[in-house]
């Protein structure tokens, strides 16, 4: 009895290769577009997330104005997040205004976003997620409303034009490596009534005030004695 051995791929590539062909083909489950925006419902029938259209199309670009509301078949809806991976990679998107409505932005919701030059942030956002704006390069300054109580892991991961950032007195969650590759940031400003850290002395850093731990550091940054 003979044996015959068939070349088959390697198990890493085997399952690379299934992983590439599902994420190039997998669509959003968005539910409704209006004025090139694509929604998806939430659970309560009343609100609705902004989502994209699939993860390989890049449909946003130019200036991207959230609505607060939107209505679709007769029904008004609230719009009330920025959902996972809602804007990946759309080079050509160069601003987009959140409104007060939208409470969350999910993870990687802006990653790869490398035209974004300007993002205002709605005043009810209260959480930033992990990776939200990663790798937009092109982004130079944000402000972060006092709203926002959480900014996750490596949520401006990459962010090398990025040279100003104010952290509000409510921010009382910031993850690891929230400012890592940030290159160009010469100004760490933490609000003097934030109980959670501080930038004293003026360090241009950010400290956790109860442990003295250094969490992110600037250029300017200046170790205090403290510390």
């Amino acid at each position: 009895m003979s044996i015959i051995m068939r070349q088959t791929l390697p198990i890493h590539r085997f399952f690379t290769t299934i992983l590439f062909l599902a994420v190039t083909t997998l669509t959003w489950a968005y539910d409704f577009a209006v004025d090139g925006i694509y929604y998806s419902k939430n659970t309560d029938g009343t609100s609705v997330t902004v989502t994209h259209k699939t993860i390989s199309s890049r449909s946003y670009s130019g200036s991207v104005v959230i609505p607060s509301t939107v209505t679709y078949s007769g029904k008004t809806y609230s719009v009330t997040s920025i959902g996972d991976y809602a804007f990946p990679g759309c080079s050509g998107l160069t601003s987009v205004t959140i409104p007060n409505s939208v409470t969350s932005i999910g993870d990687y919701a802006f990653s790869g976003c490398s035209g974004l030059t300007s993002v205002t942030i709605g005043s009810g956002v209260t959480s930033i997620g992990s990776h939200t704006f990663r790798n937009c390069t092109g982004l130079k300054s944000v402000t972060i409303p006092n709203s926002v109580t959480s900014i996750r892991s490596g949520a401006f991961y990459g962010c090398s034009g990025l040279t100003s950032v104010t952290i509000p007195n409510n921010v009382t969650s910031i993850g690891e490596s929230a400012f890592s590759g940030c290159d160009n940031l010469t100004s760490i400003i933490i609000d003097k009534n934030n109980p959670k850290y501080d930038s004293r002395n003026n360090c241009n850093a950010i400290i956790e005030t109860e442990s003295n731990t250094l969490i992110a550091g600037c250029q300017n940054t200046i170790i205090p004695n403290s510390v």
